[in-house]
């Protein structure tokens, strides 16, 4: 029996109306906690050099990468600060700037997968369109990740038409990361930075990628809760693969507008209501998120 919980009877006009307004002072909070984690994952390897601690800072440092990139999203959507020039601002020097990605740029193919999702002209449906894949295919994707492929081709293909307009903000952002680290006596640590961004950001990247559409049940309907998926993390995901409130995916497609720290909110509002009742919408843990992912690898014939 289909669900008859409709979205204005899960959530009021009036919670719709808190729930969208943007607070600067979690939004503040947030990406000072990010940029804090940054220069905690650095410090633990420089103050204490030993392979635990870069390996382990590095891991961290990747995990971060995501979690500015979430935030430009968010500034994308003008739906972090209050404030839309702080939103433009953020989201072009400060958080999309750190992986070479163009701000504005980035809104408007963004929108379009707003615009689009569940349908073909989604520009984002060629990232999962074949979910779920064997065991063996993800197992290839995933090498391709952790051993720089992916990194290195993506990497490559964002400098080599460089121009410097373009790519000021990058730049600005790169020499200032390495010149605070030259200051501290550690320009080794700079390279932690690289190998995060090339060896396990693409992996963690296509994991999010997986868990917000990939293995959504329809990703051809209409209803946000067929085309699009959340996956509820527990705190040790949320650290290394799910920041700053990125996983509550279905949530984000039905309410773009709302900021992401108001999302976890907004999930329980719709759980606890019966909205999601009868739809594979959302799941718990990514481990149980990517077993749904793949299926069984083809028998080889005789």
């Amino acid at each position: 029996m289909p669900n008859m919980v409709s979205l204005s009877d899960a959530v009021s006009k009036d919670e719709l109306r808190a729930l969208l307004k943007p607070s600067d002072l979690k939004a503040s909070a947030i990406l000072i906690g990010t940029y804090a984690m940054l220069a905690g994952s650095f410090a633990m390897a420089i103050l204490w050099p030993n392979p635990l601690t870069i390996i382990l800072g590095t891991v961290l440092i990747a995990g971060r990468l995501l979690g500015l990139v979430v935030i430009g999203h968010d500034c994308a959507h003008h739906a972090f600060f209050s404030s839309r020039r702080a939103n433009e601002i953020i989201g072009h020097w400060f958080t999309n700037a750190a992986l070479n990605v163009s701000h504005y740029g980035y809104r408007s193919y963004h929108l379009k997968h707003h615009q689009y999702a569940g349908s073909e002209k989604d520009p984002d449906i060629g990232l999962v369109r074949k979910y779920p894949v064997t065991k063996s295919s993800f197992r290839r994707k995933m090498i391709r990740d952790l051993t720089g492929q992916t990194g290195i081709r993506d990497t490559w293909n964002k400098i080599k038409n460089f121009r410097l307009p373009k790519h000021l903000p990058w730049l600005t952002f790169h020499l200032g990361l390495f010149g605070i680290l030259f200051a501290v006596g550690a320009p080794w640590a700079y390279a932690m930075w690289w190998a995060a961004e090339l060896f396990l950001y693409p992996a963690i990247t296509r994991i999010r990628n997986v868990g917000e559409h990939g293995v959504a049940s329809n990703r051809l309907s209409p209803d946000p809760r067929e085309n699009t998926h959340s996956t509820i993390a527990n705190p040790i995901e949320r650290l290394f693969l799910a920041p700053n409130y990125v996983n509550f995916h279905c949530e984000h497609h039905h309410f773009p507008a709302v900021p992401p720290y108001n999302l976890p909110k907004l999930h329980r509002m719709l759980r606890d209501r019966g909205y999601y009742d009868g739809f594979e919408a959302t799941t718990r843990g990514y481990p149980a998120m990517l077993r749904k992912a793949m299926r069984p690898d083809e028998p080889v014939a005789a």
